[in-house]
């Protein structure tokens, strides 16, 4: 076999897996032609995985097509460990190269669960189309689901981001991520079958399954049309602000004071108009970089008089120190301050309303096992912060209830609806949901303009409001409909003072949470693996 050869088989996956990369977040691509290029890229993925001679050259190329899609969707890693942390190019680069080889494996297990299935002839009925179609989707959204969930998880770049604004998008408020994870393979798979089965070299077939994506698509968007919750008390203003204080500042002795002074001013900005005055001031994750303890009474003061000069309620994020006998207690956390707050009470933890981020960042907030080493080379402010329950209670303000996330917290949807779940003890499901973040480590890069995609789904899948505080962006507002209501510019000094309506009902996928897709991608695998065994025994 020739070299051209091989090269022009792997080549294409190459491409097609940078086209992927681009599919998640809008820039370079406008934002509406999104779903389609991850739809076409995707399908085509699957062409030549279904065309691959053995299954060997399948897992190449499954792999290929991964390492190139998580080496340029995930660049900006290396902005954090080289421009922030200090590690050499090198060493940047190789980091980054080699998380994306690890990621890229959940491809090759998926591709090849469904090679075993799948028979090479993609099937001469168009019920044995059908059936690899439904194998397909359902090895992929498994592998997606154990890639969001193993090792903590990582479930970025999840092909549903990319279908936000797509006529499938609607399916997340039922069936979640995962679920429109599942629809959208299952989409793909029957546009790959198709091209197979409709090229010169294929058998002549009836290709009706394709009608069944086509049908996916018309009760994605019907389902998109569907109301799953309703207004909750008066809209009330909320204003975001968003520093965009540097982090080769945000820890510096010398410096950290004008961080978190430049947030107390934009706290303390006039409304526009008194009707506009804000009733909650949501400011970013760790805007006050010390602990609690380290800074004096007439600090927390300062914070105590603009929430009573502002007649609202200070949301902010900082980390907090407790000692409990003999051991130091770390959170990654979020508190409000009022009028009524004490800057003793602060100091003390006696805190009014406070939430303990749960799902903590590796390497970031703690140190895997095995991995000192690696966090020693960065010079970056890394510890092993203790995490806070999955479900906390909710934050009231005023007749609503707001639940904050901090950082990526916002990735995992199954956690999220915990806090949109009314409970026993705990209180009141959120009506409104605050994100609270600092991509600044992220520089002006993808990872911004990704975070936000995942924010909308959110909404889409809770029905509900998203506010989104960030240091360096995107900082907006979210409407249940996954629609961004408004936004500042990434990396610019400014607050966004909106109007939001708290909501309160359940959709489905709130009520349900992942275990019906998960189990049915399951028992929809057992099904094939016995149609596999029947076809096997009937042509023997």
């Amino acid at each position: 076999m020739s070299q051209r050869s091989t090269s022009f088989r792997v080549l294409p996956l190459i491409v097609l897996g940078a086209v992927q990369a681009l599919s998640f977040a809008p820039a370079p691509l406008p934002g509406a032609l999104l779903p389609y290029v991850q739809l076409l890229a995707f399908s085509a993925f699957i062409f030549y995985m279904l065309k691959a001679p053995t299954i060997r050259s399948a897992l190449w190329g499954a792999w290929l097509f991964g390492f190139s899609q998580f080496s340029i969707g995930l660049y900006w890693f290396y902005i954090s460990m080289h421009d922030y942390g200090g590690l050499a190019a090198p060493l940047a680069g190789a980091a980054v190269l080699l998380f994306a080889a690890f990621m890229a494996l959940y491809y090759v297990l998926a591709v090849g669960l469904s090679r075993f299935f799948i028979r090479r002839s993609q099937g001469i009925h168009w019920q044995e189309q059908l059936l690899a179609a439904i194998v397909w989707a359902s090895a992929w959204t498994l592998f997606e689901w154990i890639r969001g969930t193993f090792l903590t998880g990582f479930p970025w770049l999840n092909i549903a981001y990319a279908h936000v604004d797509g006529m499938f998008a609607g399916w997340a408020s039922v069936l979640g991520t995962y679920g429109l994870s599942w629809i959208v393979a299952f989409a793909a798979a029957t546009l790959a079958l198709f091209a197979l089965n409709t090229s010169k070299t294929a058998p002549k077939t009836h290709n009706f399954p394709i009608a069944f994506a086509v049908l996916s698509a018309v009760i994605g968007i019907v389902l998109g049309g569907i109301q799953w919750s309703s207004p909750h008390g008066s809209p009330f203003f909320v204003r975001l602000a968003q520093g965009n204080v540097d982090q080769s500042i945000k820890f510096d002795s010398d410096l950290l004071v004008q961080g978190t002074e430049l947030y107390q001013q934009l706290a303390a900005l006039p409304a526009k108009t008194p009707e506009s005055s804000p009733s909650l001031i949501v400011l970013p994750e760790t805007i006050i970089p010390l602990f609690q303890h380290q800074w004096p009474a007439s600090f927390w003061q300062q914070w105590i008089d603009i929430a009573a000069a502002q007649n609202a309620t200070l949301l902010l994020g900082a980390p907090l120190y407790a000692q409990q006998g003999s051991t130091a207690v770390y959170t990654n956390s979020a508190f409000t301050i009022t009028a009524q707050s004490t800057p003793t009470a602060i100091q003390q933890l006696q805190l009014e309303q406070r939430y303990d981020k749960h799902h903590l960042v590796p390497f970031g907030e703690f140190v895997p096992m095995g991995f000192r080493w690696f966090v020693d080379a960065l010079a970056i402010p890394l510890g092993d912060f203790n995490r806070g329950p999955t479900r906390q209670a909710n934050f009231a303000v005023g007749a609503q209830y707001i639940g904050p996330n901090i950082c990526y917290e916002d990735l995992f949807g199954e956690e999220i609806i915990q806090g949109v779940r009314d409970h026993d003890t705990l209180g009141p499901g959120a009506t409104v949901l605050v994100n609270m973040s600092n991509l600044g480590w992220f520089g002006d890069s993808w990872a911004l303009r990704q975070h936000l995609q995942i924010a909308r789904l959110r909404s889409i899948e809770t029905a509900r409001p998203m506010l989104r505080a960030t240091n360096t962006g995107i900082t907006a507002a979210i409407l249940p409909t996954g629609q961004v209501q408004a936004a500042l510019p990434a990396h610019s000094v400014g607050v966004l003072d909106v109007e939001v309506q708290g909501m309160t009902g359940q959709t489905p996928y709130t009520l349900l949470g992942n275990a019906p897709v998960i189990i049915g991608a399951f028992i929809l695998l057992l099904l094939g693996f016995r149609l596999r065994l029947s076809n096997q025994r009937s042509n023997s």
